[in-house]
C-alpha cells in the first residue's frame, strides 16, 4: 500500500464512510473512491462492503488496520515534528559566545527565550576571536558571538548591538568616582595589562599610541576577568569590556567610560553555506534585547 492509500484507508475505517473520510481529508468524494478503489485492486482482496449506506470493513481490512494505524501515527508524528521545527517549538542550538558575555547576557537571554520555548536545548561553547572559523566548520557553533569580529571570506556577520571598552578602577584611587576618564589621568597608576586580547587590545593600544603614552604594567594577564578581580584588590586598574566589567564589579570598584569612548560591534557569525535554524532565528532577538541593555 501506498501513503496515501494508507491515509485514505484510515480515514474510511475510523469514520465509516467516503463521504466522512472527505471531509477530515479536505479532498472529495470521487478522489476517496478513487484511490480506495486503486487500493483494493493493488491488494487483491476488498476492504469494505456496503451495508445500509455504511461501509462496513471486511476480516481483511480488519486485519490490515492495526498495522495501517501504527504507520498512520508516525505519520502524524512526523507532522507535529514539521509543526514544531517550522515554529521552533523543539530544536539545539548550538551557540559560541565570548566569555564576557557569558556572565549576565547570555543566561538571561537563554532564561527569557526558554519561558517561551522550554524544548529548544542549548550546547554552549567559548570561543575567541582566533579560534571561531574552526569552531563553525566543525560544527561546535552554529553561530558564535563575538566582539568586532573581522571580516572572513565565507562567513556572515548579523549586528547583535553595540558595547565599549571602560576603565575599571578601585574606588579608593578615584575617591570622586567619576563616570568618565580619559588616558591622561591614570597614565602613572599600576595598568594590568591583558595579553594577546584581540581586536579590543588593539583598538586600545591604537588609541594610546595616538596620544603618545605607555602605561606601566606590573602585572599581566590572560583573561578580562582576571584582571577585573585583581582591580578588587586595589593593584591598579585595567581596561576590559563593559559587560565583562559589570559581571565583576564589586563593592570597592567602579567602572568609567572613555573620553571619548572606545566602542565596538558586536556580531553573530556563521557560515554563508550553513543557514541558521529556526529555532536560531527566534532566539537571536532574545540575545540582542539584553546586549542592548548594557
Amino acid at each position: 500500500m501506498r501513503l496515501r492509500h494508507i491515509e485514505i484507508f484510515h480515514a474510511i475505517y475510523t469514520t465509516g464512510s467516503i463521504t466522512n473520510a472527505a471531509k477530515i481529508l479536505h479532498v472529495s468524494q470521487p478522489a476517496v473512491s478513487k484511490v480506495l478503489h486503486h487500493a483494493e485492486l493493488q491488494l487483491g482482496f476488498a476492504l469494505f462492503t456496503r451495508n445500509k449506506g455504511r461501509l462496513v470493513p471486511t476480516p481483511e481490512a480488519d486485519m490490515l488496520f492495526n498495522e495501517v494505524d501504527k504507520i498512520h501515527q508516525q505519520m502524524r508524528s512526523i507532522d507535529n515534528t514539521a509543526h514544531n521545527i517550522k515554529h521552533a517549538h523543539f530544536g539545539k542550538i548550538n551557540i559560541g559566545i565570548t566569555p564576557a558575555l557569558g556572565f549576565d547576557v547570555l543566561p538571561k537571554a537563554i532564561a527569557r527565550y526558554h519561558q517561551q520555548h522550554p524544548n529548544v536545548s542549548f550546547n554552549i561553547n567559548t570561543v575567541h576571536n582566533d579560534a571561531v572559523l574552526q569552531s563553525l566548520i566543525e560544527h561546535k557553533s552554529d553561530v558564535a558571538v563575538l566582539f568586532q569580529p573581522s571580516s572572513k571570506m565565507g562567513v556572515n556577520s548579523i549586528d547583535c548591538g553595540q558595547s565599549e571598552l571602560v576603565v575599571v578602577y578601585p574606588k579608593a584611587l578615584f575617591p570622586h568616582l567619576p563616570e568618565q576618564l580619559n588616558m591622561q589621568t591614570f597614565k602613572d597608576v599600576p595598568f594590568i595589562d591583558i595579553s594577546d586580547s584581540g581586536p579590543l587590545g588593539d583598538m586600545l593600544y591604537s588609541r594610546l599610541q595616538s596620544e603618545n603614552m605607555q602605561l606601566r604594567s606590573p602585572i599581566q594577564v590572560q583573561t578580562y576577568f582576571i584582571a577585573a578581580r585583581l582591580v578588587a584588590q586595589g593593584l591598579g586598574i585595567c581596561v576590559v569590556d563593559r559587560h565583562t566589567a559589570k559581571g565583576n564589579l564589586t563593592d570597592d570598584t567602579a567602572i568609567a567610560s572613555f573620553a571619548p569612548p572606545l566602542g565596538f560591534s558586536i556580531n553573530a557569525v556563521h557560515l554563508q553555506n550553513r543557514p541558521l535554524s529556526k529555532a536560531l532565528q527566534g532566539f537571536l532577538p532574545f540575545l540582542q534585547a539584553e546586549i542592548s541593555q548594557y
